[in-house]
C-alpha cells in the first residue's frame, strides 16, 4: 500500500509546491528592483530577501542535503539567505538585509526558477521523511508569503506620497456588527495541541490537557469603532490601564493609535497595501501591540482569552473559513465576525513549550523551539494568511511591543 500512495502524495506535492511558489512570485509581480530591496526597520526583510530565503530553504535541506551536486547557485549565496540556522554557519546580518542591492531581483526570480525544476525533478525520488521536508519548506514559504506582505506594507508607508502596492479592491463598507455576544468556553479538563495526521510545526504538539476555569469569549473581534472610543476616553493617557512595560514603550515612542492610523482635521485615516482611505469604524481593528491589546481590554472591564480557551473555543470552526489570502491583491481586514481571519488574535498566553515538546533534530530543530522565550502566542490568522495554512492549533508569536503584523484581539472574560 505505502509503494502505491507515495506516487500519489508526491504527485499532490507537485501540484501544491507549485501553487504555493507561484503566489510569492505574484505577490512581488508589482514591485521595481528597488521596492523589493528596501527594509524599512531591522524586524522586516526586503522582499527580494523572502524570495530568495524561502528558495535557499528547499535547496539547504531537500537538495544539498539528499541529492549533493544537484544544484548550488552559488555558496556564497547560503551566507546572504540563511535566516537564523546557526548549524547552517555564519549568515549576513538581519538588520543589513536591505544593504543586499546584489543579487538583483531578476536574478533572485532565476534562482527560483533553478531550485523549482530540481525540487520538482527530485520529488518522486524522495523518501518519505524528505517529502515532509518539502511539506515543511511549504508551509514555512506560506509564513514568508505573509511575512513579506508584513513588511512591503511598512516599506510603503515609510514613503510620504503613501504608494499603493494594489488598486483597492471594490468592496461595499462595512457597516458596525452587532454588540458583541459573550459565547461560554468549555471547562474542566480539554485537549490542546495538534494530533494525529496531517501537517503542523512542531510547536503545535504534542497534545496535552489543560484545565480551564469557567469563561466567555466574544463572538468577533474589537473594531476600528471600538478603539476610536478607547482612544476618545484617553485611553493612551491613562497609566492605570497599562502594564508597566507597555506603558514605558507608549511614552518612550508617543504611541496614541494603532500602527498605520493618521488622524486629521477631517478625521481618521489607515494606510493599507491598496493605499491611505478613511478609517471604516465596523472593520476589525488591525495592527495593535501586545501591550495595547491588553491595555484595552482593560479599559473594557475584560481580559485577552489565554490560547487554551482560543484553541478550545475554535476547535469545531472551519479554519478554512473568513478573510484569507487567496491571491496577490489587496490585503485588509473587513469582517469582525468568525474565529479565522482578517486579524490574529491576541492571547494572554506567554509562546512557550507543551509538556512533552521535541524539537526536530538537525538544523530544521532550530525552527520554533529557540524561540520560546520573551514572546507572546496569537491565534485565528489574518487577511494576509494564505488561505489553507491555518488549524485550531496553529500558533502564531511576536514580542509584546511589535505590531507591524496583522494583529487584532477578541475579548475575554471570567465567570
Amino acid at each position: 500500500m505505502a509503494t502505491q500512495e507515495k506516487p500519489v502524495r508526491a504527485d499532490r506535492l507537485i501540484e501544491r509546491f507549485r501553487k504555493v511558489r507561484r503566489l510569492s512570485l505574484d505577490i512581488c509581480a508589482p514591485l521595481s528592483d528597488a521596492d523589493a530591496t528596501i527594509q524599512p526597520m531591522p524586524d522586516a526583510s526586503p522582499a527580494k530577501w523572502h524570495l530568495a530565503h524561502s528558495s535557499w530553504f528547499f535547496e539547504a535541506f531537500v537538495l544539498r542535503e539528499h541529492f549533493p551536486g544537484l544544484y548550488c547557485r552559488d555558496e556564497r549565496w547560503s551566507f546572504l539567505f540563511n535566516s537564523y540556522y546557526e548549524s547552517e554557519g555564519d549568515r549576513h546580518a538581519r538588520p543589513r538585509r536591505g544593504m543586499l542591492s546584489r543579487p538583483s531581483l531578476d536574478e533572485v526570480r532565476d534562482y527560483r526558477r533553478s531550485i523549482d525544476e530540481a525540487v520538482e525533478s527530485a520529488l518522486a525520488a524522495l523518501p518519505e521523511p524528505v517529502l515532509d521536508l518539502v511539506e515543511l519548506g511549504l508551509n514555512h514559504e506560506q509564513q514568508h508569503q505573509e511575512l513579506m506582505l508584513m513588511d512591503l506594507l511598512a516599506t510603503f508607508a515609510e514613503n510620504p506620497l503613501l504608494p499603493a502596492l494594489w488598486e483597492p479592491a471594490p468592496t461595499a463598507p462595512a457597516g458596525m456588527p452587532p454588540a458583541v455576544r459573550w459565547l461560554d468556553g468549555a471547562s474542566g479538563v480539554v485537549g490542546i495541541g495538534h494530533e494525529g495526521h496531517g501537517f503542523a510545526f512542531d510547536c503545535e504538539g504534542p497534545r496535552h490537557s489543560v484545565f480551564l476555569h469557567p469563561h466567555a469569549l466574544a463572538d468577533r473581534l474589537v473594531t476600528n469603532g471600538e478603539w476610536l472610543s478607547f482612544i476618545e476616553s484617553g485611553g493612551y493617557a491613562d497609566p492605570l490601564l497599562w502594564l508597566s512595560d507597555g506603558w514605558a514603550w507608549v511614552k518612550e515612542k508617543a504611541v496614541a493609535a494603532p500602527l498605520y492610523w493618521r488622524g486629521g482635521a477631517s478625521g481618521w485615516t489607515v494606510f493599507g497595501l491598496d493605499g491611505e482611505r478613511a478609517l471604516n469604524p465596523g472593520e476589525p481593528v488591525c495592527h495593535i501591540s501586545y501591550y495595547e491589546a491588553d491595555a484595552f481590554a482593560r479599559w473594557a472591564g475584560a481580559r485577552l482569552p489565554t490560547e487554551a480557551e482560543w484553541e478550545s473555543a475554535a476547535a469545531t470552526a472551519d479554519a478554512g473559513a473568513g478573510n484569507q489570502l487567496d491571491r496577490a491583491g489587496p490585503v485588509r481586514p473587513t469582517g469582525a465576525g468568525g474565529w479565522f481571519g482578517d486579524a490574529w488574535n491576541w492571547t494572554g498566553s506567554a509562546y512557550l513549550p507543551y509538556p512533552g515538546f521535541q524539537p526536530a533534530p538537525g538544523a530544521v530543530g532550530e525552527y520554533n523551539g529557540k524561540f520560546m522565550c520573551s514572546q507572546m502566542v496569537l491565534r485565528g490568522g489574518s487577511c494576509a494568511t494564505p488561505r489553507g495554512h491555518l488549524r485550531a492549533s496553529s500558533r502564531n508569536f511576536f514580542y509584546p511591543h511589535q505590531r507591524w503584523m496583522f494583529s487584532g484581539l477578541r475579548l475575554a472574560k471570567d465567570l
